[in-house]
């Protein structure tokens, strides 16, 4: 039997065990640095395994290694996020959580569970490979400052450092069964921005003895809009948003301040560092001109993706080898962000997507949203491929 055919016989065979560890993570998540439950309960699944993990890696981070024949004589790492969304879910399913507000509306669960049914495969398969596999399962991938920056703190790429990183992310938007790759740049840097605009509130049908902050508000946020029209090149996209404005006053009553919360998303990192500047000087600028002031916050966060070519073009080659031609498929930029990308400005990476989506089941929300779900045969893929990409890598000279 070849090894490929070996691997989707056992990925088959575990099937049923990642689906059920991804049905008991998705009735019990925990935030962003929270996964206290989640990390004891991936210790002990690797410990059935024979695997010991070292536990307590950023606080509820952990990290374990597979190791084949020869183990020095390569190391790569795989990567699962643990941490899930403040959300409230609205799928009626028999593992909807069970923790109120507290959802995995982004996959997480089916990467933890996917990690260990590689490592499972992984495992069963340890005489048949050289080099070693080290399993990074992280925390706080959803929140500032990001569960990867402190793991490569923690000294999670050493004792022993990965030459190569692969990271898998589900993907409601393809096909289960089709999995996605892009070579280079693939996703957006993130910046959290925290706005607030001052003035002097009072009575709202007496404008003319206020300094309407509301007012001061509305022009910058439209204003802002015009970094990215006008200054930002089509080359280089980038997104500006605000999701939350908090102006606590009434139909009668306008309030001493307005508090804006947004995003700034962007694919070069010159153009990041400019916009920062534009955009604080806009909204300060344009709030002094009206009469008020504006404190203008920016929270850096996570850098721009970039998949390593020549490591994508292979995994890639051999997803091909794996699930055939026509199931492997190509990615378009996205402006989302990862905290994956720490590890792809450190070690040659890449940064994968596995098809979940499936049309006549109903599967189709997006992440981040109270319906996301997905077609669990996912997972039965994800196990092997992650399986036969990290032994076919290992394989690899050079």
């Amino acid at each position: 039997m070849s090894l490929p055919e070996k691997i989707k016989q056992l990925a088959s065979r575990y099937a049923a065990e990642a689906v059920a560890n991804r049905r008991h993570l998705h009735q019990h998540p925990e935030l962003s640095f929270q996964e206290f439950n989640t990390a004891r309960f991936v210790a002990r699944q690797l410990r059935a395994l024979g695997i010991e993990p070292q536990e307590g890696v950023a606080n509820t981070g952990l990290l374990a290694v597979i190791r084949g024949r020869n183990p020095d004589r390569r190391v790569i790492a795989l990567r699962a996020d643990m941490d899930a969304l403040p959300i409230v879910e609205a799928n009626d399913v028999p593992y909807q959580s069970t923790v109120r507000g507290v959802m995995h509306a982004c996959g997480h669960d089916v990467h933890t569970a996917s990690l260990l049914g590689t490592a499972r495969i992984l495992q069963t398969l340890r005489e048949e490979f050289e080099g070693t596999v080290k399993l990074v399962f992280q925390p706080g991938e959803e929140r500032l400052p990001g569960g990867a920056s402190l793991m490569i703190k923690e000294g999670a790429l050493q004792n022993p450092a990965p030459s190569r990183m692969i990271g898998q992310h589900v993907a409601p938007n393809i096909p289960v069964g089709k999995i996605g790759f892009r070579e280079g740049m693939y996703m957006a840097s993130t910046d959290e921005l925290y706005v607030t605009v001052r003035g002097k509130g009072g009575h709202a049908a007496m404008p003319e003895t206020l300094t309407d902050p509301v007012l001061i508000t509305s022009h910058i946020v439209v204003a802002l809009q015009q970094i990215i029209s006008r200054n930002c090149s089509p080359r280089n996209p980038s997104v500006l948003s605000f999701g939350k404005v908090i102006a606590n006053g009434a139909t009668n009553v306008i309030p001493d301040e307005v508090r804006l919360e947004g995003t700034f998303r962007a694919m070069d990192e010159g153009w990041r560092e400019e916009a920062h500047r534009k955009m604080k000087r806009m909204a300060e600028g344009m709030a002094e001109a009206m009469g008020g002031s504006c404190e203008f916050t920016i929270l850096k966060g996570y850098p721009f993706l970039k998949n390593h070519p020549e490591l994508t073009r292979r995994l890639r080659e051999f997803a091909v080898d794996y699930v055939g031609a026509a199931n492997v498929v190509d990615l378009d930029l996205w402006l989302a962000a990862e905290d994956f990308a720490y590890y792809s400005q450190v070690v040659d990476s890449c940064f994968y997507r596995l098809g979940t989506r499936n049309e006549a089941r109903g599967i189709v929300s997006s992440v981040h949203t109270p319906t996301f779900d997905v077609d669990e045969h996912a997972l039965e893929i994800g196990t092997g491929l992650m399986s036969w990409l990290a032994i076919r890598e290992l394989e690899t000279e050079g």
